[in-house]
């Protein structure tokens, strides 16, 4: 079956008030995630993890009614599906997401990461022309609400070697094996 790469993603800074954010939790065979979006896209995407979606929603889309609506988020769901099972080399959903002017610089470096490569902090950091910002680099991939959209998992240490990621190395792991990225 033919890898899809069409990646339509959509950044957005601003913060409207007395928008619903809808959110759900989704079984990926042996991974669950929790998914959340905004009408204008995919604003969180990461491991099952109540407390760190509460403080995500809190800091970034404060005013925003948070409601659990998993059957609104099922295209969302459909298409990490389609990654996890290995047909689709990205997500071409709209994603809403906030964060600090370094941290989005951060994160759209790392979607210019291709399915099935690695770089190094210092090379983002590099990129986005920051060459001594490396442990900040660090900080902000961490950070990242939307994993796989938003590829930190494709970040790896200088020499290669793995790096921590939010929802454990175990994941990292599987998710560069699924691209045939090397993992040292």
């Amino acid at each position: 079956m033919e890898k899809r790469t069409d990646m339509l993603f959509h950044i957005d800074d601003t913060r409207p008030q007395e928008e619903a954010v809808r959110w759900g939790r989704f079984s990926f065979g042996r991974w669950t995630m929790l998914l959340a979006a905004t009408g204008r896209g995919l604003c969180y995407a990461s491991g099952d993890d109540e407390e760190d979606f509460a403080r995500h929603m809190r800091r970034w889309y404060p005013g925003h009614r948070i409601v659990r609506d998993e059957r609104t988020l099922e295209p969302y769901a459909a298409r990490l599906r389609e990654y996890y099972e290995g047909t689709r080399a990205g997500l071409d959903v709209p994603l809403d997401v906030r964060g600090t002017p370094f941290q989005l610089a951060v994160w759209e470096e790392l979607r210019r990461i291709p399915y099935g490569a690695t770089r190094s902090y210092g090379d983002i950091a590099r990129a986005i022309g920051r060459p001594s910002a490396v442990r900040a680099v660090g900080g902000a991939v961490g950070a990242n609400p939307v994993m796989i959209a938003i590829p930190c998992h494709r970040v790896v240490g200088s020499d290669g070697s793995l790096t921590g990621f939010s929802c454990g190395l175990e994941w990292k792991t599987w998710l560069l094996r699924l691209e045939r990225a090397p993992v040292v």
